[in-house]
């Protein structure tokens, strides 16, 4: 359950997520600092809620993910609770089952999502980062994925995700090595879209975020479905979502705004209808 701050911030897992919503741009905070925002179980079912309400509210357009402090985005798994939850293969499996809901959540996420990266972003925290749409790092940051230190497997959805960002070859490094990268490694890989000093991080992020709110809010969620639907097997896409987005689109008030504001030689005001 969540609870509300007088600044409007929303809390969820006990205060180790955070949520608020400002001009259009929903900011999601993993707030555990002192562990690194290590992700535990309740995170995930908070990271779920989230997500669920923001897909719900009209007024949220592009939602940015971050850490609290500045030594991490997310530095992985919390490890300890690894004895309780994660300790042989049939705990992992009801682990995977709960914390699957929030991962769900995330994955299925219709608009777009800018992951806000400072410090460390090792582990589950790469996945989180990974299914953003957007990555931008602050240049002292640091990825990695240490799976095979910890004598776990990571999942399809994971390496999957990170073979189309990187390709098999530097996945094969990531993934074998277990070796963390600096930032500029990142993003000369495709990894992360783009690296900046610590000071331009936020203001990048925030310029950026701005930029696509202010944007048709139709056209920009059918791009990104499209874009998923593509990285699918052929097999497997949903051409009838595909063709309902695009006629959406064509029929909105806000492809007619936008041929009016092109027109008048003034910015349009998108409504996302």
């Amino acid at each position: 359950m969540a609870t509300s701050t007088n600044n409007g911030t929303k809390q969820y897992a006990g205060g180790k997520m955070l949520a608020a919503i400002n001009d259009g741009i929903g900011l999601v905070t993993f707030n555990q600092p002192e562990k690194r925002n290590a992700i535990s179980i309740d995170m995930w079912q908070g990271l779920g809620q989230i997500f669920d309400e923001f897909a719900e509210d009209h007024d949220v357009r592009v939602v940015v993910m971050t850490g609290a402090g500045d030594r991490a985005f997310v530095s992985g798994a919390d490890i300890s609770q690894f004895e309780a939850h994660r300790s042989n293969a049939e705990a992992s499996r009801e682990y995977d089952r709960i914390a699957g809901v929030g991962r769900a959540s995330l994955a299925a996420f219709p608009k777009p999502i800018i992951a806000r990266i400072r410090g460390f972003c090792l582990g589950g925290g790469l996945w989180i980062a990974m299914h953003a749409d957007l990555r931008i790092a602050s240049r002292n940051s640091t990825f990695g994925i240490p799976a095979a230190r910890l004598g776990v497997a990571y999942g399809l959805d994971g390496i999957g995700r990170l073979v189309d960002l990187v390709g098999p070859a530097h996945a094969r490094m990531i993934l074998y090595s277990a070796r963390q990268i600096n930032a500029l490694e990142a993003e000369r890989i495709g990894l992360i879209n783009q690296a900046v000093e610590v000071e331009d991080l936020e203001s990048t992020v925030t310029d950026l975020a701005h930029t696509i709110a202010n944007n048709a809010p139709l056209s920009v969620w059918s791009s990104k479905l499209i874009i998923d639907q593509l990285l699918k097997d052929p097999s497997a896409r949903d051409m009838d979502a595909i063709r309902n987005a695009m006629t959406t689109c064509m029929n909105s008030a806000d492809f007619r705004e936008g041929r009016t504001a092109f027109m008048e030689k003034r910015q349009p005001r998108f409504q996302g209808k």
